[in-house]
C-alpha cells in the first residue's frame, strides 16, 4: 500500500473550551468511533460467530484507554480552573 500526499484536511475540533466543554468534545468524538467499532466487529460476525475481530478489539480497548487517561486531563483542568485547547485535524489521503 502506497501513500500519496495529503489530499484534503478537516479541521473537526478548533478552540480553547472550559474542562466541562472539552469533556463532552472529547468523549462525543471517543464514544463516536467506539461504536463504529462495536457495529463493525457486529457485522462482521454476524452469519459466522468465529470472523477475526483482532482489529476492533484491539482498537476498543486504546479508544477506552484513551477516554480513561482524559479524565485525568479533564479532572486536573476543572479543578485548577484551567482552559482545554483542542486542535483536531484529520488529513486525507487517497491510497494506491
Amino acid at each position: 500500500m502506497t501513500t500519496t500526499e495529503v489530499t484534503h484536511k478537516v479541521s473537526l475540533v478548533n478552540g480553547t473550551f472550559t474542562a466541562v466543554e472539552a469533556k463532552q468534545v472529547i468523549n462525543s468524538l471517543l464514544d463516536e468511533k467506539i461504536n463504529f467499532h462495536k457495529i463493525h466487529r457486529l457485522s462482521i460476525c454476524e452469519g459466522n460467530e468465529k470472523s477475526n475481530t483482532d482489529f476492533d478489539d484491539s482498537r476498543l480497548g486504546q479508544l477506552m484507554r484513551e477516554k480513561e487517561s482524559f479524565k485525568k486531563v479533564y479532572q486536573s483542568a476543572k479543578k485548577e480552573g484551567k482552559q482545554i485547547r483542542i486542535n483536531g485535524i484529520l488529513e486525507i489521503e487517497i491510497l494506491d
